[in-house]
C-alpha cells in the first residue's frame, strides 16, 4: 500500500504560513511607507532640473551628434564624450569608405576640447586597403562642429 506524502496541511500548519505571510507583507509596508512621504522631501528647483548625466560639454556633443548622423553609430559614450561611426560608404562613390571618431576632451566649449580623428579605405581589388586621410578634411569637421556647438549655444542663451 502507497502513501502520499505530499498531504494536504494541517490547520495549524495553514495558520502558520498565513501568519508568515502577513508578517513579511506588513514589514515590506512599512518598510515602502518609511521611503516615501513626508514633508523632508527637498524642494525642487530650477539648477536641481538643469543637472544631467552627459559627462562632457552638452554642445558639442549635440553638435558632433549632428555632424556624424549621416553615418551608422557603432558607440555613443555620452560620459566619456566619445563617438564612433560604423564605416560609411557615399553612395555616389562606392569605392572608398570612412569611419569617424570624435572625442569630446572638456565640459568647456572650447576648440581643444573637442578631437576628431578619421580613417579612410578604397576599395582595391575587391579588398578595402587603408588610404590616408587629408588633414583638411579633420579640420573641416572639427570646425563644423565647433560651429553648430556655438550656434546651439547662442540659441540657448539668447
Amino acid at each position: 500500500m502507497m502513501t502520499d506524502t505530499a498531504a494536504a496541511p494541517t490547520a495549524g500548519q495553514s495558520r502558520v504560513r498565513t501568519l508568515a505571510r502577513a508578517m513579511v507583507l506588513g514589514t515590506a509596508t512599512l518598510g515602502l511607507a518609511a521611503c516615501g512621504g513626508g514633508d523632508d522631501r527637498p524642494a525642487a528647483d530650477l539648477a536641481a532640473a538643469q543637472i544631467s548625466t552627459i559627462g562632457v560639454n552638452s554642445y558639442l556633443w549635440r553638435a558632433s551628434l549632428e555632424t556624424v548622423s549621416f553615418a551608422p553609430l557603432l558607440q555613443a559614450d555620452s560620459a566619456g564624450g566619445v563617438l564612433v561611426t560604423d564605416w560609411y560608404t557615399n553612395p555616389s562613390n562606392p569605392g572608398e569608405r570612412v569611419k569617424l571618431t570624435v572625442s569630446i576632451l572638456d565640459q568647456d566649449l572650447r576648440a581643444d576640447a573637442l578631437r576628431v580623428a578619421a580613417s579612410r579605405q578604397v576599395a582595391q581589388g575587391g579588398t578595402w586597403v587603408d588610404a590616408p586621410v587629408q588633414a583638411a578634411t579633420v579640420q573641416k569637421l572639427e570646425d563644423i562642429i565647433l560651429t553648430k556647438a556655438r550656434e546651439l549655444r547662442r540659441q540657448a542663451v539668447g
